[in-house]
């Protein structure tokens, strides 16, 4: 789909047709749109690169036209294998506008397109890019906190667990973690080398306005980093406490077991067909029972003492 929009008076509308200073917004393009981005003077490398999910974050120059890759985060939902990835986004600077292309829908361009980021403007094509950086590195941060939350609301269920559902459930945020810190230094990396080429030097408040985008960025990675290592150790230590919680279960169960089979082992004894004790007494039956229970409730409060049960 490709939209065309534009930053007015009014704030961000969408127009019918190019105009200088607009902004071309391309999500997941059919072959027949690709055709229209390369009748509008994208090349077709630049489409490639934006569309290929492997993509590293890059920057690249041809006649006169910049494309700048950079990694953002999507969500794909809990039910996936890896909640959270990051995918590339092009954004190409041509003399007239400015072009993006996304291979899906994601909240940044969302929030863009709706006005969400603050300062956003088409026609100043450098600061449009930077608030695209910012916005970001914010998302990084934005996804960061939810994977906590996530992995809190797991570490409560992992106390009383005995399966390793919530331990896969973990692993599942640890790769998006691991996705998070590639792309956010593979960002850093193709920030400095714009920062290295004076793209953004036209202007002082475009070079302010990176500066606070590379310290934001790095901000994520340090975060990211942080939240790695925890959850890494915090899934060690999960294991051995799924462990150990079995254990305890089994050990439960084992001593439940000796317990009731002390009066079998006394209904047995008395059972047999040879002269035994009280076997002339009316009152045998509830004696034997007395015996056998009381042997029980002895072995439990035994096991109890030492805590084995």
């Amino acid at each position: 789909m490709i939209t065309f929009l534009k930053t007015t008076e009014e704030g961000l509308l969408r127009v019918n047709e190019v105009v200088p200073g607009c902004w071309i917004r391309a999500t997941d393009p059919t072959p027949e749109e690709v055709a229209q981005l390369q009748a509008l003077g994208v090349p077709q490398d630049f489409i490639s690169y934006a569309l290929d999910l492997d993509e590293r974050s890059r920057v690249e120059k041809s006649n006169g036209d910049t494309l700048i890759v950079v990694k953002i985060p999507h969500y794909q939902g809990d039910t996936s294998d890896i909640p959270y990835i990051a995918i590339p986004l092009g954004i190409m600077l041509a003399p007239n506008f400015v072009v993006t292309i996304c291979r899906v829908e994601s909240d940044l361009l969302r929030d863009a397109a709706a006005g969400r980021l603050r300062g956003l403007s088409t026609g100043k094509r450098n600061r449009f890019t930077l608030y695209l950086f910012l916005g970001t590195a914010t998302r990084y941060l934005h996804c960061l906190r939810e994977i906590n939350r996530r992995v809190d609301e797991l570490e409560d269920k992992l106390q009383r667990s005995m399966r390793n559902q919530e331990v896969l459930e973990l692993l599942k945020y640890e790769k998006s973690l691991t996705y998070f810190t590639t792309a956010l230094k593979s960002n850093e990396l193709m920030m400095e080398r714009l920062q290295r080429n004076q793209l953004f030097q036209t202007y002082p408040d475009d070079l302010e306005l990176l500066e606070d985008v590379l310290t934001e960025n790095r901000q994520a990675i340090e975060m990211v980093n942080i939240s790695s290592a925890i959850l890494s150790q915090m899934m060690d230590a999960f294991a051995s406490i799924i462990s150990n919680n079995l254990n305890v279960v089994m050990k439960f169960l084992a001593s439940i077991t000796i317990i009731i089979s002390l009066p079998t082992v006394v209904a047995s004894f008395f059972g047999m067909n040879v002269h035994l004790p009280l076997e002339n007494s009316p009152f045998a039956f509830p004696i034997i029972l007395i015996i056998s229970v009381a042997i029980a409730v002895l072995v439990a409060w035994n096991f109890s003492r030492r805590d084995w049960l």
